[in-house]
């Protein structure tokens, strides 16, 4: 099986950056965190913190005593963006085609079909060039294999700043020691499916055959994974992209109470209904939620005539929220969400026959007041639902989305277009002489 395809990981990523930024956090360990509060969680830490037995996701009252020196950081997602448009800019050139499947990883197809002499070279070519243009904290794990689905696997086997290459001979040999459940797509689902068919070991996924495999997964993705576990090039699986657009925050702790809850909820639906209206969509239906403090969970969803107006998925906020039992309102909300689903294509929208005038009217609307946030920067317009927490739901990082900050933050590319040139002086004429 010729090597076909290279994943590339990067290491801590979110941490990585900061330490490149600030060379006083090189070599100690960090934590990077959504607000600066002692009960949110770690959304990402150093490699140092790992090394001390930090996890992902560990909350930093428990991350301090688990990892003493540990340096907590608020989180900078446009650094963040940039640097992984840096880095794609550095690697585009030594592959053939690429996919962003992460803000932190990518797998990209290779030029040819390499040996695993010319699949190092190239791995170690890419690593020097992203230490020379963008900076030696940003290590990287590089997987290189016949597969995707084996080159991400590969790619996991070694951390930090790895290299594995898998070829023919090595599958499934150097794989045994893995356990299913290190398959990308095999999550604790497919686990207790494949437990259900006595499959518990990577020696027994490996000996189950195609069948098998359909029979576990309900269809024909199974065979997909069978076929690319064992060497078969196959594309990339679609991706359920643009199934929901939402957004979610935690509540600083000084404004855990409903009213801010409602106003930070505002403005995460004010911030989705741009994205909708960018990526040409429109939806269906949305659903708020708000996790609380005593770890009771709230949500809801409205079902809509498919729309993109604000004003009117506003309105329909406000019905969720007033529809809540009666129960919650005496606890103190922590986290909010909000999700907008049943998207459609514009091309495949039929406008209501009684609301058509209006919606033309309100979409020119909106184009006007999503044109001013992408020139003077995000909240320069909005409406009076998010007002006094404009401040709460800042640009926030999933690590399955990429956010676009010129429709989160600010389009630096119309920076001045709205400025009124500066009149030029008239021509002074030369004295006779």
């Amino acid at each position: 099986m010729p090597l076909r395809y290279l994943t590339i990981d990067f290491n801590s990523f979110f941490a990585s950056v900061e330490q490149q930024e600030r060379p006083e956090l090189r070599g100690k360990p960090v934590g990077i965190v959504p607000v600066m509060a002692e009960t949110t969680g770690c959304v990402a830490v150093s490699i140092e913190a790992k090394a001390a037995g930090l996890k992902r996701n560990a909350r930093v009252a428990e991350a301090r005593l688990m990892c003493p020196g540990l340096i907590i950081v608020e989180a900078r997602p446009e650094v963040y963006i940039n640097y992984h448009r840096r880095l794609a800019a550095v690697i585009t050139p030594h592959v053939a085609e690429n996919k962003m499947q992460s803000i932190d990883e990518m797998t990209a197809k290779l030029h040819g079909f390499l040996n695993r002499a010319q699949a190092e070279k190239l791995a170690k070519q890419i690593k020097a060039d992203i230490t020379r243009e963008v900076g030696p904290l940003l290590r990287s794990s590089i997987g290189i294999a016949p597969t995707w689905l084996l080159a991400k696997v590969a790619s996991d086997m070694q951390k930090p700043d790895g290299l594995v290459i898998l070829e023919d001979a090595d599958i499934p040999g150097k794989l045994l020691h893995l356990a299913p459940g290190d398959i990308a797509g095999i999550g604790p689902n497919i686990q207790r499916r494949l437990e259900e068919h006595g499959i518990r070991t990577m020696a027994q996924l490996y000996a189950a055959n195609a069948h098998e495999f359909r029979g576990v997964w309900g269809g024909v993705r199974g065979e997909q994974i069978w076929r690319l576990l064992h060497g078969e090039d196959l594309p990339y699986f679609e991706q359920q992209e643009g199934q929901t657009i939402g957004h979610g925050a935690v509540l600083p702790p000084a404004k855990r109470n409903h009213a801010v809850a409602l106003a930070s909820l505002h403005r995460l639906l004010q911030k989705a209904a741009m994205r909708l209206r960018h990526a040409g969509l429109y939806a269906g239906a949305l659903s708020a939620a708000v996790d609380y403090a005593d770890d009771t969970h709230w949500a809801d969803e409205i079902q809509l005539t498919e729309t993109q107006d604000t004003l009117r998925l506003t309105h329909a906020l406000n019905d969720l929220w007033q529809r809540r039992p009666a129960k919650f309102s005496r606890r103190k909300p922590l986290r909010i969400g909000v999700h907008l689903t049943g998207l459609i294509a514009t091309k495949l929208h039929t406008p209501d026959l009684f609301e058509e005038k209006t919606e033309k009217t309100r979409g020119k609307l909106f184009q006007a007041v999503d044109h001013l946030n992408k020139v003077l920067g995000k909240n320069s317009v909005y409406l009076g639902g998010a007002h006094g927490a404009t401040k709460d739901a800042p640009m926030r990082i999933a690590f399955t989305r990429i956010p676009e900050p010129e429709i989160e933050e600010i389009d630096r590319s119309y920076e001045g277009r709205l400025k009124k040139p500066v009149p030029k002086p008239p021509a002074v004429e030369p004295e006779a002489w």
